[in-house]
């Protein structure tokens, strides 16, 4: 980057006798314009007062402007554009990689590092890393969906399970189904640490996070387990109480930590926290919200048909309700936005990025939507494509930044890249009317689950899923990295031997066909071909 700089002017006086002719050429290098003006001096000598003006520019690059507006000018790249400006030059480096984009790109796509509050600085968590290492990393650990994989499958439900919740911050696993039974394990080891009581009725949903544990039953019931500072499982859901003179008051202590609620009027089917308030949706048409620390009902956003679905995000939440999609602002409670008829039936399941821009839809036609929210419009839903990955209903969508996986009735899950399709979006006109458009399949297929998929969720390497069978499934990803390096190392081991035998074989073609022979008839020995032809110094001969 250069800029030009004004002509620079130079005015001096000089007395001399020489004439001096306008416009003219000092140098034949600098050219230099000299306009002269001759004025009579008391000595009778005329003095020239000669402007200079310089007509080659002065050259200047952008590290030359203060260091506070090339702050400026960065906040309007990319990340990849980021990166390349800062490959430039040292003191650009410097700049890009400390500057506090890194941490908008890295929020806007997923969200808070895990153990966080939004007043402390990333060094307090991250061992010294700045937001771009940070950044980088998980983009890097993001190419592990195409690579290779681990199924891991763990027993342990005696019915079908209904609903996964996979809380990464704390490695832990939570499932739960007709069985009635809350189960926690642990993602590392796929170990069943702790099972609560058995509920009294099926478990459609569940949500956490490192403060609150909640379950929604189909007797109308939200079931709640707050965590214990110092547990080792976070949560204590099986109710144990020890048999010692203390009793009494470990049962007091349990009771403090669970807690019920008794709002709903049908079978709970979707669940969601966020700092400050429980989210909760029901085959009764409502969506009840709660205060987290008084468990006192806030809110209530009625619909027209059984809620299926909801996502919360900052003041607004988005749910589906039969085969249509809502737009509710919270705090008021009041309605946005529907999109009539999302799904040829049922719309079943929903997903939301972490900057609430993009939702994503999944029904009982297979299809599953995407659209762009915009609350500050008067229409705000905007269809943006379609995939139709699925020939069942799809019962379940997760996403984490680029990958949305989908579970559906067939046994499938389909993992969707949607990096093209964000990067196209942006570069569309804001005011340019968009219609959904049917992009490029899935980019990954994972099979053999054989029944239905009711739930799943998405972490940074790892697929969580249940259905059907009574089992959950864990898609580990975390070795696809160092399995690739190996693969790329042994591929180019390989390559330089081929080209090893390449040039070898040049070489000895170059010599003649008498060192063909000898070639031929070496390789042969090595393979245990005898067939009676000995070489020596001499020549060939053979063996009487």
């Amino acid at each position: 980057m250069a800029f030009e700089s004004k002509l620079s002017t130079e005015i001096y006086s000089e007395d001399t006798t020489t004439e001096v002719n306008s416009n003219h050429i000092l140098s034949s290098e600098k050219i230099l314009l000299v306009d002269s003006e001759t004025q009579i001096t008391d000595s009778g000598k005329p003095n020239y007062n000669r402007v200079i003006t310089t007509k080659s520019p002065v050259h200047r690059t952008i590290t030359d402007l203060p260091p506070a507006l090339i702050s400026e000018i960065f906040n309007c790249l990319d990340p990849k554009e980021l990166g390349v400006v800062s490959c430039v030059n040292p003191s650009l480096y410097q700049i890009a990689s400390d500057h506090h984009v890194w941490k908008q790109f890295y929020c806007e796509r997923w969200g808070l590092p895990a153990g966080t509050a939004t007043s402390r600085s990333v060094a307090e968590f991250s061992g010294e890393k700045s937001w771009k290492e940070l950044f980088v990393e998980r983009e890097f650990h993001s190419k592990t969906f195409m690579g290779h994989y681990n199924v891991e499958i763990l027993y342990g439900h005696t019915e079908t399970v209904r609903t996964v919740f996979l809380l990464p911050s704390r490695k832990l696993i939570f499932t739960s189904g007709y069985d009635s039974v809350v189960r926690m394990w642990d993602m590392e080891d796929g170990i069943c640490i702790s099972a609560s009581r058995p509920l009294g009725c099926t478990i459609r949903a569940l949500s956490a996070d490192s403060k609150l544990l909640v379950a929604g039953g189909s007797d109308g019931f939200i079931h709640g387990w707050r965590a214990e500072e110092g547990h080792p499982r976070l949560f204590d859901i099986n109710g144990s109480q020890d048999q010692d003179r203390n009793r009494n008051q470990n049962r007091n202590r349990n009771r403090n930590q669970e807690f019920r609620l008794w709002e709903h009027q049908g079978p709970i089917t979707c669940l969601s926290l966020d700092l400050m308030r429980i989210y909760s949706g029901s085959w009764d048409m409502t969506i009840r919200i709660y205060d987290r620390v008084s468990l006192k009902c806030l809110t209530i956003l009625l619909h027209n048909d059984w809620v299926w679905a909801l996502v919360p995000h900052d003041t607004t939440v988005v749910s589906t309700a039969g085969s249509d999609s809502y737009i509710w602002e919270t705090n008021s409670g009041s309605l946005i936005d529907v999109f009539k008829d999302t799904h040829v039936g049922n719309a079943y399941s929903l997903a939301r990025s972490h900057t609430g821009s993009f939702v994503f839809t999944g029904g009982e036609d297979g299809a599953i939507h995407m659209f762009e929210v915009i609350t500050d419009r008067v229409k705000s839903w905007r269809p943006i494509a379609t995939w139709n990955p699925h020939s069942a209903p799809v019962h379940s969508l997760s996403f984490e930044f680029p990958w949305l996986v989908s579970g559906s009735g067939d046994g499938k899950l389909s993992l969707i890249d949607v990096r093209k399709l964000l990067k196209g979006i942006r570069a569309m006109k804001p005011n340019r009317s968009r219609k959904a458009l049917s992009v490029e399949p899935p980019q990954r297929m994972l099979n053999g689950l054989g029944k239905s998929v009711f739930s799943v969720s998405i972490g940074a390497d790892r697929i969580v899923c249940g259905g059907e069978e009574g089992s959950v499934r864990i898609w580990d990803f975390s070795r696809a990295l160092e399995r690739e390096k190996r693969a790329a190392a042994l591929r180019g081991l390989r390559a330089e031997n081929r080209m090893r035998r390449q040039k070898l074989q040049k070489e000895i073609e170059s010599k003649g066909g008498r060192v063909d022979q000898c070639l031929i008839a070496a390789k042969s020995q090595m393979n245990g071909e005898r067939n009676g032809v000995w070489y020596n110094k001499r020549g060939l001969k053979v063996k009487g």
